[in-house]
């Protein structure tokens, strides 16, 4: 299990945003070791072949947790969840089938170790996860998405653009907070999640408080050992 637990499989683009930013390199990690161990524990070892698939868990490797297909997520406690590329999330919307969000929050126990503080495995629907996209349509976020593509405008342009665009409706009415990428290497769309909207909109009713022992289907989450805060170049 130690050695299996290390390794890393599917790529988790994960960014925590608040209460001490967590470096995207970091958040990757913890959301990788996650993911093996939940495939070690409860989806029979399943590893991902494909990492572009639609769920980083899919239905066919879910037969004791009700035959959906499972995306986990880890960030930082308190910090938003990074989910990725923006229209790929709101295609969850036009699905017919319900899928389970597990979201793990970690904090630093000591210098050398981290432990999870919160986990929530979360039934959502279509319906539900439509919501946070307030008024938003599928053209909305093409029509963001080619403005952050286009090269013809520098880098700063394009930043000054999309925020200018972001600010208004029907970009505004989201729940979800859209995430431009841009810079010399990228021009991306991607969103996340904020820690707030997470509990007010999606698990209402759940413990947001830290927990003394995170435990999910009755199983302890481990400690993250060697994980200690890390400053890394962005």
């Amino acid at each position: 299990m130690t050695k299996t637990w290390l390794s890393a499989s599917a790529a988790l683009l994960l960014l925590g945003l608040s209460g001490g930013k967590a470096s995207a390199r970091e958040v990757q990690s913890h959301g990788f070791r996650l993911e093996h161990w939940l495939c070690d524990t409860f989806f029979n070892g399943y590893r991902a072949t494909d990492y572009t698939q639609r769920w980083d868990i899919p239905a066919s490797a879910n037969r004791d947790h009700g035959g959906l297909p499972v995306n986990p997520k880890a960030a930082k406690y308190g910090s938003s969840i990074g989910l990725g590329d923006a229209l790929r999330q709101f295609e969850i919307t036009e699905q017919t089938d319900a899928f389970i969000l597990i979201a793990a929050f970690w904090e630093q126990a000591d210098a050398d170790t981290k432990r999870w503080v919160n986990v929530q495995a979360l039934t959502l629907t279509p319906a539900l996860w439509r919501r946070l996209w307030g008024d938003l349509q599928r053209h909305d976020l093409e029509r963001l998405q080619r403005l952050i593509q286009d090269r013809s405008l520098s880098v700063e342009e394009a930043r000054r653009q999309a925020q200018a665009l972001k600010a208004r409706p029907p970009y505004s009415t989201a729940l979800i907070t859209l995430n431009p990428k841009i810079d010399d290497s990228q021009r991306r769309l991607q969103c996340s999640l904020r820690f707030s909207v997470l509990f007010d909109h999606l698990a209402p009713q759940a413990d947001r408080s830290r927990q003394p022992q995170a435990t999910l289907w009755g199983h302890p989450l481990p400690p993250l050992h060697d994980a200690a805060a890390r400053t890394f170049k962005q």
